[in-house]
């Protein structure tokens, strides 16, 4: 058994019966909630591993349902992930921006959800912002001795794009937002070009052999595992 809560917060009474239904043969807990303000109560109530959140509600949509959630304390290492129906960039990029973790379409497959849903919750890449070591399958980072290594093989990076590689690595779950990354790696006493971070991811993905740095256009970058 998983023993993990997921919440659940749509409008759509088949939607959540269908979800609770398949989520519940794979051993997490349900909770259920029909729309924002019912979702926010339960989520401060039961404290979920992960929220499923539809875009279009009443009394509340989710995206201001999402940006309510990432204020609470409690809530901040849930993961929270969109499912709607709603398809176009916009919506998804406002997900994003909200604070979400993912955002999947309606349309997917029962079974490529759970598996999602697995990956998600499987992930044992988050680490604390001080801890002095990473490691994320092959790829091992030791901020102590500011030295990454991959499947063995040793790399010696500039600060910087340690820095960059360490705070991507730090929380797996998470978009970095181009702010975020600016002010954490170069501070904000730096004025450095807006293509800085690009070259710098960019760098990474040659020296690594790192497909999995994510660019999310028009919001930041994330590293996928």
């Amino acid at each position: 058994m998983n023993q993990k809560k997921i919440l659940l917060i749509d409008d759509e009474l088949d939607i959540l019966e269908i979800l609770s239904y398949n989520l519940e043969k794979e051993g997490y807990d349900i909770y259920t909630a029909t729309n924002g303000n019912e979702g926010i109560d339960k989520a401060k109530e039961i404290v979920p591993d992960l929220i499923l959140l539809d875009v279009m509600m009443p009394e509340k949509d989710g995206i201001e349902t999402c940006q309510e959630l990432r204020k609470v304390k409690e809530l901040q290492k849930t993961l929270i992930v969109f499912l709607s129906a709603r398809s176009e960039e916009f919506s998804q990029l406002a997900g994003f921006q909200a604070g979400a973790n993912d955002y999947i379409v309606k349309l997917i497959k029962p079974k490529i959800l759970i598996s999602k849903v697995n990956a998600l919750l499987q992930l044992t890449s988050q680490v604390s912002d001080n801890a002095k070591l990473i490691e994320i399958g092959d790829l091992v980072i030791d901020k102590d001795n500011f030295r990454v290594s991959k499947s063995g093989q040793q790399f010696l990076l500039p600060k910087k794009e340690f820095d960059l590689l360490y705070l991507l690595a730090s929380n797996t779950e998470k978009v970095f937002k181009r702010e975020e990354i600016l002010e954490k790696v170069w501070g904000n006493d730096v004025i450095v070009g807006e293509r800085t971070i690009d070259v710098h991811i960019r760098r990474l993905r040659e020296k690594l052999g790192i497909n999995t740095i994510q660019t999310l256009k028009g919001i930041g970058y994330k590293l996928i595992v």
